[in-house]
This record gives C-alpha cells, sequence and structure tokens, in this order.
C-alpha cells in the first residue's frame, strides 16, 4: 500500500522569496526530497472565506496581493495546471459540516501559495487549486476543517498549508543580518516542542500558553493555517520534522513543518 503524501505547513516569508534564489535554495531542497503530488490543494493565511470556497482552476495570473516592491517581483509567473479533478472530492469531504462549497473562477493564486511553490515544484506541472480558510474559525473549527480534509493524503494530494509562524509587521527588521528577537526566538522554539511532541491542546490554546504569543501574532490569520496542517497531519502522520527553520527581517521565521507517516 502506498504511503499517504506528507502533509505541510510552509513559512511563505516575504513576497521578495519569490525572487531571491538564495533563500528559495532550501525549499527547492525540500521539494526534491517530498513525494511527487498528483496535486496539490494549497490553504493559505492571505485568503480567509466562509464558506470554503475553492478558486480559480486557469493561472495564468497571479494574485499580486501586495504592494511597494521591486518591479520583477510583478513579473514572476507560476502557471500550474488547475487541479479539475479534486473540486468534487474536495466538496464531497466538507459538504456535510459545511454545505454547498462555493467556487470563485476569478479568484487567482496569492502570494502565500505561488511564492513558496516556484521554488518547490519550480516546474509548475502539478496541479494546483487554492482552498479558503473558513473565515472566523476558532481554533478548534480549524483543526476540525484539517481533519476534514486527511483523506486527500492517502490519495496522493499534498495539503500545503501556509502561514508564518513568527507575524508581526509592525516588529520587521529591515536591516542586513539583523539579531532575532528573544521574544520571537522563544515563541518560535515552543511551537516547536508542542509539535514534536503532539502536543495538540497546547497549539489549540497557543494563546494562553505559548511566550510571547500576542507579540508573535497580533492577529491570527498566519498561525491558522498550521492548525489547519495540524487537523490534517494527526489524523494519518507519525513523525514531525522542520525542513527549514531560522528568520529574517528579524522576526519574520521561516520555520517549515512536515508531517508525515514515517
Amino acid at each position: 500500500m502506498t504511503a499517504p503524501m506528507p502533509i505541510i505547513f510552509v513559512g511563505h516569508g516575504a513576497p521578495l522569496l519569490a525572487v531571491d534564489a538564495e533563500k528559495g535554495e532550501p525549499l527547492s531542497r525540500w521539494g526534491e526530497k517530498l513525494p511527487r503530488p498528483k496535486a496539490i490543494l494549497a490553504i493559505s493565511a492571505h485568503w480567509e472565506r466562509s464558506p470554503p470556497t475553492l478558486g480559480s482552476l486557469e493561472h495564468t495570473q497571479l494574485l499580486y496581493d501586495f504592494s511597494g516592491f521591486p518591479p520583477e517581483l510583478y513579473q514572476v509567473q507560476y502557471p500550474a495546471p488547475g487541479a479539475a479533478g479534486l473540486v468534487q472530492r474536495v466538496r464531497d469531504l466538507l459538504q456535510g459540516d459545511y454545505g454547498a462549497i462555493a467556487q470563485l473562477p476569478d479568484r487567482r493564486l496569492d502570494h502565500g501559495v505561488w511564492v513558496p511553490l516556484r521554488w518547490l515544484y519550480p516546474a509548475a506541472d502539478i496541479p494546483v487549486i487554492q482552498l479558503s480558510m473558513p473565515r472566523k474559525a476558532t481554533m478548534d473549527e480549524l483543526l476540525a476543517f484539517g481533519a476534514a480534509l486527511a483523506p486527500l493524503a492517502q490519495e496522493g494530494v499534498l495539503l500545503a498549508a501556509s502561514g508564518v509562524l513568527t507575524h508581526n509587521l509592525g516588529r520587521v527588521d529591515m536591516r542586513p543580518a539583523a539579531p532575532i528577537p528573544t521574544w520571537a526566538q522563544e515563541f518560535d522554539d515552543w511551537c516547536a516542542q508542542a509539535l514534536q511532541d503532539w502536543n495538540v491542546e497546547a497549539i489549540l490554546r497557543y494563546r494562553q500558553l505559548a511566550p510571547h504569543a500576542v507579540v508573535a501574532h497580533p492577529t491570527e490569520e498566519h498561525f491558522a493555517p498550521l492548525v489547519v496542517a495540524l487537523g490534517a497531519a494527526r489524523e494519518i502522520a507519525k513523525r514531525v520534522s522542520f525542513p527549514i527553520t531560522g528568520f529574517e527581517f528579524g522576526s519574520i521565521s521561516r520555520r517549515c513543518v512536515e508531517f508525515s507517516a514515517t
């Protein structure tokens, strides 16, 4: 029997990652080690919508959901094929709890998806579709949302949840070799330990239990994809690893998480 696909949480970093080969190289190495999926279901911190909604099947255009960056960033393309065959399967898995699953044919891939995929799978030859996170969902609801999607891993689909483990844009330090603040390092370390221990309850209650949680996440949308991934992973995975760690711009965690069955 074929092993299920890993479930991954990608620290998507700043949009400039898309044109930074040095920072992209660890993602490329990780992508080379991952099994090749039949399709990718992407969930990003940058799309919250209820009911859960599927995006476009056409990726000739991307969503450049940022401003003030170098012109070259707006020229990046990621023309992956759309995962048409995955649409009905996602609807089947979710409709019992969420009712009719919507689709927005004009919703393009946002930078939380195409920036890391550009390095993970640079050929852009694997079908991709994006699914929104339920808006204003609680941590428990996000965990259940991920659990509902877990069967996809048994079917060769890569569930790629994209966020940032420490995300406070007010504390970003753009200086070269900016020091890592204590609050960012301690929060990142706490999350890593909780994940290694499979301490699901701690992750769900991170706001109360983790050091510097409110500083690390003034808002929760960049932490939420981790909970979705954890919800799916605890149904099938036994092993937790961190293919990429470290920080950029001082306090932005680059930690990525791979949940695997072996």
